[in-house]
């Protein structure tokens, strides 16, 4: 099965099985920063945007994707980079394995929400596990970065 995909600003033609899920077929196609942790949709670390909204691409087929703009952590690397700086100020990142998700989690929620409450943040957040560091760090490090 053929599908075209806007990956990052860039239309690409791939062929798949019809039973891929996105997560799969993106690191397939070398953006390795697209992590599986659980294949269960509870993790977040396959955070990516399809149509500047994030989604876990371990539970979105493939062949659904057809046509949509998707971006990954490539594609907003210089924002990214901003907010893993503020992250490893915190000595958040450890194994660094949930961080690709977690930056498009924030990075989304800064698009989407305006003067968010630290309850809000963590509402947001919900379905990004980090099993080497407490959140505590994380959520210094979100709010110092949502106030710059």
């Amino acid at each position: 099965m053929i599908v075209s995909l806007s990956i990052n600003g860039e239309m690409k033609i791939l062929e798949i099985n019809p039973d891929d899920f996105l997560a799969d077929t993106l690191r397939k196609n070398g953006y390795t920063s697209v992590k599986t942790g659980c294949d269960e949709a509870t993790c977040g670390s396959c955070t990516v945007w399809i149509d500047e909204k994030p989604v876990l691409s371990c539970s979105v087929p493939t062949a659904q994707a057809e046509g949509k703009k998707i971006t990954t952590i490539e594609g907003v690397q210089t924002e990214a980079e901003v907010l893993a700086k503020f992250l490893v100020a915190e000595g958040v990142v450890q194994c660094g394995y949930c961080i690709p998700g977690l930056i498009m989690t924030v990075l989304a929620m800064k698009r989407e929400l305006s003067h968010s409450t630290e309850q809000e943040i963590a509402h947001y957040l919900t379905g990004n596990l980090c099993r080497c560091s407490g959140y505590m760090g994380q959520m210094r490090a979100i709010i110092k970065y949502l106030e710059m």
